[in-house]
């Protein structure tokens, strides 16, 4: 069994794809759905145990997976990390920009050492990533690069460290879809909303006691599903998105709207897809 994906069967055989944040949560079930579609993918994480776990899973699948151990925030690495891999796939035909990392606090406690750490993995990595893909490979090919960023829009009070770092990489995907378009790259965003990943279970003490209630504050009155993201992701990867570049996608149950003068009544009819099937529920919400 492996992930029952939407999208057609084959779509992506014979190409191969890097997911950046491949070992947990959103990654590690974007990585399964590419698979379960036919491509190859190249997992990019610190931790090698994570990312031999996930490589390991989808090869029982009957997938094709690698990993890499890099610290996207080191320009050095990220580029001995990409001739390493195209001189296995020789070719990149995607790159998803997944990792990424923050902790909550009031913006008058954070530091600048602790500020900088957050910019440099949710934003200079992404850039790093994107950068070093392109000039060793897309320029050369084309391809599609997904930047994963957040619901920042209203800005993100408890985390201005993550929403400044998540702005800057929705307005470099709209830079960088204009410079390279002409090279037949399409760089795109996406931004989950509330999601049931494993990244919820790092969080402890005040914050993790609101996210159970989180659902309260979405007109569907649930968390969003990895598989979700992952579905739009995949879309944007595919051919039927070829015209599609430089946008942002949110995938929040349309908590980033409205206000709070408007009351939100019980839902109905808005169930989850789930397609992962080694799915599982984050320790905070059981």
């Amino acid at each position: 069994m492996s992930f029952e994906s939407v999208l057609k069967p084959g779509l992506f055989n014979q190409q191969h794809f890097i997911v950046t944040g491949g070992g947990s949560g959103i990654g590690r079930c974007i990585a399964h759905e590419i698979s379960a579609l036919g491509g190859t993918v190249s997992l990019i994480g610190r931790k090698t145990e994570k990312l031999e776990k996930v490589a390991n899973e989808i090869t029982s699948d009957g997938g094709s997976a690698d990993y890499y151990s890099c610290d996207i925030r080191e320009e050095d690495t990220v580029r001995t990390t990409v001739q390493k891999i195209l001189g296995t796939h020789k070719k990149i035909n995607g790159l998803i920009n997944n990792a990424g990392g923050q902790y909550p606090g009031p913006a008058s406690s954070i530091t600048q050492k602790g500020f900088e750490a957050v910019v440099k993995t949710n934003m200079m990595g992404g850039f790093l990533f994107a950068r070093e893909v392109f000039n060793q490979s897309m320029a050369k090919t084309g391809g599609a690069i997904i930047n994963i960023t957040a619901d920042m829009w209203g800005g993100m009070p408890g985390m201005i460290h993550s929403g400044a770092a998540r702005a800057g990489m929705d307005n470099m995907t709209k830079t960088l879809a204009f410079e390279w378009g002409h090279k037949g790259v399409r760089v795109n965003s996406v931004a989950p909303g509330w999601v049931a990943s494993s990244g919820m279970d790092t969080y402890d003490g005040a914050f993790k006691a609101i996210i159970p209630q989180l659902k309260e504050a979405v007109p569907m009155k649930r968390l969003g599903t990895e598989s979700e993201v992952s579905g739009i992701i995949c879309f944007l990867l595919s051919p039927a998105a070829s015209f599609i570049s430089g946008t942002s996608i949110r995938v929040d149950g349309a908590a980033s709207l409205g206000n709070r003068m408007w009351p939100l009544p019980d839902a109905s009819h808005c169930e989850p897809f789930n397609g992962l099937h080694l799915s599982e529920t984050p320790d905070v919400l059981k």
